[in-house]
């Protein structure tokens, strides 16, 4: 039998982002991928990972009481020792930042299990932004023995860290390559609204701009100003609509409703189901987003960004110029959008030099690259730096 990888997920985009690898594995026949629920957001995880027809192979009892961050590493970390000592693994992939990577990091350093880290590289340069994430991939920086990049800047940041080139990869992002298949089977949406704004979109009624504004230092003012700009952005534009899928948290929720209430061509909804997002995503005209995750897969779709934070590590959207950081300056987001809903040559130019982060190989890449290391296959090459998707 093949060698056992654990790939390890908490939330829902490390399950959206390790799934396609976990299919690559399944394919190549040289690995057994084994996918394991940490437990940190287990309803999440498991409507991620259903969106790509699969299920978590172990899913570890996660009890939480103060929901503080020290309780949710410690009780991660002793699940997955207990769970590392029973199978012993050839290997533990984790992905980003969160604290499921680096609980899953810890204990497979602590039992001497190589440890691959996907997304590896990203920095802001701030510890404080984002929060706790920032550090959480430094220290699994210090911990890895692959080093999966998903660009060339990671790349280097990697390498300005003093990590050995040879254990760094760039792959590109697996979230590209989730991305295009998930909205290329074009499930139906389980929105009746969504799929009726998609509709008007897709037969030339109405442009369709995408809203997200989950971070927590988007919350409380910043959400508000948000929130005012698409109020007068709806009042100018007779021909947008705009859908805002507003975070689970109540308090987040009503700040959304209150602030739209009785707007029209603006649809609220619950989280989306990734199959869902994608779609909407591949047929916006545009995104106000804080999301990692769509200034990521946008640009495959090419559906221009602006990003509605004051600092973001993707900054290779930016120098691509398929995204722009606005923040949550209600002026500033309404005059950019502007532009781009006023000149659509603009907006085409914004996404001509392709995805910077990744061709939808990356979910291959990974798989050699980590079965290499193992000594199973030849070290893949690195993912172009120019890619065009």
């Amino acid at each position: 039998m093949s060698p056992e990888v654990f790939l390890i997920a908490g939330t829902r985009p490390e399950a959206i982002k390790l799934a396609p690898v976990a299919a690559a594995m399944r394919a190549a026949g040289r690995l057994t991928p084994v996918l394991v629920a940490s437990g940190q957001h287990p309803t999440m995880v498991t409507q991620a990972l259903d969106a790509f027809d699969v299920q978590a192979d172990v899913t570890l009892p996660l009890q939480r009481v103060t929901g503080s961050q020290p309780e949710l590493l410690t009780a991660m970390i002793s699940s997955l020792d207990a769970l590392l000592e029973e199978r012993k693994p050839a290997a533990v992939v984790v992905q980003g930042d969160t604290t499921t990577t680096l609980a899953g990091a810890m204990a497979a350093f602590w039992r001497r299990i190589p440890v691959v880290h996907l997304e590896a590289g990203l920095r802001s340069g701030d510890l404080d932004s984002p929060f706790p994430e920032e550090a959480n991939r430094k220290l699994v920086g210090q911990l890895a023995a692959l080093h999966l990049a998903p660009t060339a800047l990671a790349a280097t940041n990697l390498l300005d860290e003093s990590v050995t080139p040879a254990n760094v990869l760039i792959t590109g992002n697996t979230v590209v390559d989730a991305a295009l298949s998930i909205a290329a089977r074009e499930l139906p949406f389980t929105d009746a609204r969504i799929a009726a704004a998609v509709d008007a979109a897709e037969h030339g009624k109405a442009r369709l701009v995408l809203v997200t504004a989950h971070r927590r230092e988007s919350w409380g003012e910043p959400l508000d100003r948000i929130l005012s700009a698409v109020r007068r952005l709806i009042e100018a534009y007779p021909d947008i609509r705009v859908v805002l899928p507003a975070h689970a948290n109540p308090a987040v929720r009503a700040q959304v409703e209150a602030g739209l209430a009785g707007v029209p061509r603006v649809t609220v909804t619950d989280p989306l189901p990734y199959p869902d997002l994608a779609r909407l995503l591949s047929r916006a005209y545009l995104t106000l987003t804080d999301s990692g995750g769509i200034q990521e897969e946008a640009p495959s779709f090419k559906v221009p960004a602006l990003v509605l934070r004051e600092v973001t590590e993707r900054v290779e959207s930016l120098h691509a110029g398929c995204a722009k950081l606005v923040g949550t300056d209600e002026d500033l987001i309404v005059a950019e959008a502007a532009r781009l809903l006023d000149d659509p040559v603009l907006r085409q130019s914004m996404t001509a030099n392709g995805n910077p982060y990744g061709d939808g190989l990356a979910s291959q890449r990974t798989e050699q690259a980590v079965a290499a290391m193992l000594g199973l296959a030849a070290h893949p090459a690195p993912m172009p730096t120019t890619v065009s998707v």
